[in-house]
């Protein structure tokens, strides 16, 4: 009886979990799970353990957090694993070549994104914010370059009009566990998948999201501070001033709707359930939003609460 095949597995956030779940569920032998060391979180700043680490040890996966895997002492513990392949989602450390090399089938990546496009940290919400109409997965064989391996498998998903980033997210992660157990089935029945080279044009990046990006600026088009507003729900979480108060916007929409010459930054109109902002193109209506200090709320509950009315 052939041996079973041998796997490790590389990845940190929410996004991974579903994708570590399709390995313990593949009938391959996840014989480890690496993920970055317990961080500082929440207001104690108390060292909390990663989503994946929480899942593998739940499922008596032996759990591996090397500050680093250019470290030689923590290659050779990676190596005494003697691990078939390495599959990693998310994982935010580099894998060096000796480690790219060091399994006989190699590394997997499942990539948020459609390849060559959005390539790097932060393609799920790059995707919205551009305005793109599909995005997707990819399962990669990974190379030294960042997010340049060949596309072992991809799967499509198109990007509705009201999708958040938190909400492709989650649809993605469902996808990517989905193509990565696909992957792998067709691995252990003995079928090997063909690698495709990623085109040489179309090549974009997907750098991280800074928290000053989601400053609304509103001297830019209604349909770009829409997008932002969505894409960075539900983190960094779009910023703006209205009417003289600095607010936090949860929910939004374009409006191809005439200001009346109003500046950019105005309230134009207010609504039981929206207020209207003038834009440097069209008007931002607002439906949900957050005070300072406060909780995300529906705009008729900040009306209610501005006893000296909003400026219009």
């Amino acid at each position: 009886m052939s041996k079973p095949l041998r796997l490790v597995f590389a990845g940190t956030p929410e996004f991974a979990v579903p994708s570590l779940a399709a390995c313990l569920a593949s009938g391959a032998e996840v014989v480890a799970a690496y993920t970055q060391p317990d961080r500082p979180a929440g207001r104690g700043r108390k060292l909390a353990a990663s989503p994946v680490k929480q899942a593998a040890l739940a499922a008596n996966v032996p759990v591996e957090q090397p500050e680093t895997l250019r470290d030689p002492a923590a290659r050779a513990r990676l190596a005494a694993y003697a691990p078939d392949l390495v599959v990693v989602v998310a994982y935010g450390l580099i894998l060096p070549k000796a480690v790219l090399a060091l399994p006989r089938l190699g590394c997997w990546n499942v990539h948020a994104s459609l390849l060559p496009r959005w390539r790097g940290a932060a393609p799920i919400q790059r995707a919205i914010l551009a305005g793109d109409a599909e995005t997707g997965v990819d399962l990669m064989q990974m190379e030294a370059g960042l997010d340049t391996g060949p596309v072992l498998l991809e799967a499509r998903t198109p990007i509705a009009p009201d999708d958040t980033g938190g909400r492709l997210h989650d649809r993605l992660a469902t996808l990517g566990a989905a193509t990565l157990a696909d992957g792998l089935a067709r691995v252990l029945r003995g079928d090997t998948l063909a690698p495709t080279a990623q085109r040489e044009d179309g090549v974009a990046y997907a750098h991280k999201l800074d928290k000053a990006e989601a400053r609304l600026d509103w001297s830019e088009p209604a349909v770009a501070l829409a997008r932002k507003v969505r894409a960075f729900d539900p983190w960094p979480v779009a910023e703006a001033a209205i009417d003289g108060e600095r607010l936090r916007i949860w929910s939004a929409q374009a409006l191809d709707a005439d200001t009346g010459g109003a500046a950019p930054g105005r309230v134009v109109a207010t609504q039981r359930d929206a207020i209207d902002v003038a834009t440097g193109a069209g008007v931002l209506r607002i439906t949900e939003l957050q005070r300072e200090g406060g909780r995300r709320i529906a705009v008729r509950d900040w009306l209610n609460a501005r006893r000296d009315g909003v400026a219009a």
